[in-house]
């Protein structure tokens, strides 16, 4: 139950009514109106801005207006005190009933709590990783991943169909760079020595399989072919290879894309000029010379005529070009065909993540997928900045050269997934983070990981002892017939509230696309399981084990079952295993 939406419908029954009795005129838009915790908590439970965004339409003074809704929400069984602050706020407080009823709410959905049909099954694609496949995964990568991945799984519980797609760069200079490298590894691997390995190729020993490989399916008559054509055989072993030690690196993470998608096809099918045809049916290319940009010149700035995308009718800063002058495509022209590709699949919603290094790219992405699909599709970048390294607060030095960055699998090997991908997303998105491998690791309330996974710990530490009992039925159903009006505490009913808000946090978050907004609810609902635990250690009477009264005993078990249950499902959503306990 999102308590928040609830009220929404109880606001606008409100309005119903004094529509009905002729106080207020039909027809007026409720898409503005909000219920919301108050910013001051001493103000009530829930506060609602309905008469202030409504009195003008309606032709009302806003506190005339809110009193007349306040007058009408006071009839509500759940409601115990209506208040009209400044011009025209409503306050609401709600009875402890009404809080005290949403833990067997919890306990019936369980792990499920917070999910919503929100997104009602509509298509959504989600692109991340994407990285080059020219090398295992590094720690510049991890984040990415991560992030969107977790988006995915955001977006999933509140019902959208999502698509996790990665695509794949397997054409362009890079492309044929792997190729080179992995001829040299070919040579070496059938007995030559190949000595240092030249300047602008890859030397990294992970492409040593990939020759081996070469050698073994083709013996020697690589060096019989023409440099084409052996440069073409040694591309597809090497994309390949390097493919599949990619997905083993993402599932080391737990991430696993539903498609793939070669940027090699599109040029292969024509689907590149089929885009291009497109937009020049709808006037959007032409022939022109761009002026030199101020500041930095772009690597695809020329000063010649060149076929231009006019990127500006859209809010770019300039137009874009789609040709380089030995006539083959600039990056944007395949980017294009690559999104009208996923329009054409039927996805109206595009989500990319993107690496920092990319963030000058979007206006014009942006401003093609609105030319190119007539403005029919919504589009999203979200940035995800560079993730600094530490280790006992010294910066990790890293460099390109092979064998001297840090990979994915180093990462995960020392720390564990669940670590890492909780860390990930304790930032915002567009924030730097700091990584320090001593401290994700730290039992203590500076790591937040640590933190939530031993709230959820010490709940089924008290479970179990309560089952070695005996004296207790700790079933879910049992637990949910709990007489629950003995939570009277304001520590319990701290926690109950603050479990309350989860399905609003899920929809907040997946309306922003933004996931860590969930880690960062999960340290406050750690927070709040912990106050109530030292409470205990304080007064005993608020233990949640009290031997000589099993009615409290049962409504504190299903109060901190409940709370398992939000931590699970929050971390759920992060990708993490919830931990039972310690180690």
């Amino acid at each position: 139950m999102n308590i928040f939406r609830y009220f929404e419908e109880r606001v606008e029954a409100a309005f119903g009514s004094l529509v009905s009795e002729g106080v207020l005129p039909a027809g007026l838009d409720l898409t503005r109106v909000a219920v919301e915790p108050p910013r001051d908590p001493s103000h009530g439970d829930l506060s609602t801005n309905a008469a202030m965004v409504l009195a003008k339409p309606a032709g009302a003074k806003p506190r005339e207006l809110a009193e007349q809704i306040a007058a009408r929400l006071s009839s509500e069984a759940s409601v115990t005190e209506v208040s009209v602050a400044g011009p025209g706020f409503i306050n609401l407080r709600l009875a402890p009933s009404f809080w005290q009823a949403r833990v067997p709410d919890i306990l019936r959905a369980a792990v499920s709590y917070g999910a919503s049909d929100l997104g009602a099954e509509s298509a959504v694609n989600v692109e991340y990783v994407s990285a080059n496949p020219t090398g295992p995964m590094h720690v510049g990568h991890v984040r990415g991943a991560v992030f969107g991945d977790a988006l995915a799984n955001l977006l999933e519980k509140v019902g959208y169909k999502v698509c996790r797609e990665y695509y794949i760069n397997d054409a362009g200079g890079q492309i044929e760079v792997l190729a080179r490298s992995a001829l040299l590894r070919y040579r070496e691997a059938l007995g030559e020595d190949i000595g240092a390995i030249p300047e602008g190729l890859y030397p990294g020993d992970y492409l040593k399989p990939v020759g081996q490989a070469l050698a073994a399916e083709h013996g020697r008559s690589l060096l019989e072919m023409n440099e084409a054509d052996a440069l073409r055989v040694a591309r597809e072993t090497a994309v390949a290879a390097m493919m599949e030690l990619i997905r083993g690196d993402l599932a080391v993470l737990g991430i696993a894309h539903d498609v793939f998608f070669s940027e090699l096809s599109l040029h292969k099918s024509g689907a590149v000029e089929k885009t291009l045809k497109k937009l020049e049916d709808k006037g959007l290319i032409y022939i022109g010379t761009l002026e030199p940009p101020k500041g930095e010149v772009p690597d695809d700035w020329e000063a010649r005529p060149q076929t231009l995308f006019r990127s500006t009718q859209f809010g770019d800063d300039t137009d874009r070009a789609l040709k380089k002058s030995d006539g083959s495509w600039t990056y944007f022209a395949p980017d294009i065909a690559y999104h009208l590709d996923k329009f054409e699949r039927g996805y109206r919603t595009m989500i990319d993540v993107w690496g920092a290094d990319h963030s000058g790219y979007i206006k014009r992405m942006r401003a093609a997928i609105e030319g190119v699909t007539g403005g029919e599709a919504e589009f999203d970048v979200k940035v995800c900045q560079m993730v600094r390294l530490f280790r006992n607060g010294e910066p990790v030095r890293m460099s390109k050269r092979a064998g001297d960055f840090v990979t994915l699998r180093d990462v995960v090997d020392e720390v564990g997934k669940d670590v890492v991908r909780f860390m990930m997303l304790t930032r915002k998105n567009d924030a730097p983070l700091d990584f320090d491998f001593a401290k994700v690791m730290e039992q203590s309330r500076d790591n937040p990981v640590f933190y939530v996974q031993y709230a959820h710990a010490r709940i089924h530490s008290v479970l179990r002892n309560a089952a070695e009992t005996g004296a207790y039925d700790l079933s879910d159903s049992a637990l949910a017939n709990a007489d629950l009006s003995r939570l009277t505490d304001e520590a319990e009913m701290s926690l109950v509230r603050l479990m309350a808000s989860f399905p609003r946090q899920v929809e907040q978050a997946a309306q922003a696309h933004e996931p860590h907004r969930i880690a960062f609810y999960l340290d406050d609902l750690a927070a709040a399981f912990h106050a109530l635990w030292n409470k205990g250690k304080d007064e005993p009477s608020l233990r949640f084990i009290q031997a000589n009264d099993p009615d409290a005993t049962l409504a504190r078990l299903a109060l901190i079952r409940a709370a398992a249950y939000v931590i699970a499902a929050g971390l759920g959503i992060l990708g993490v295993e919830p931990i039972e306990e310690m180690r």
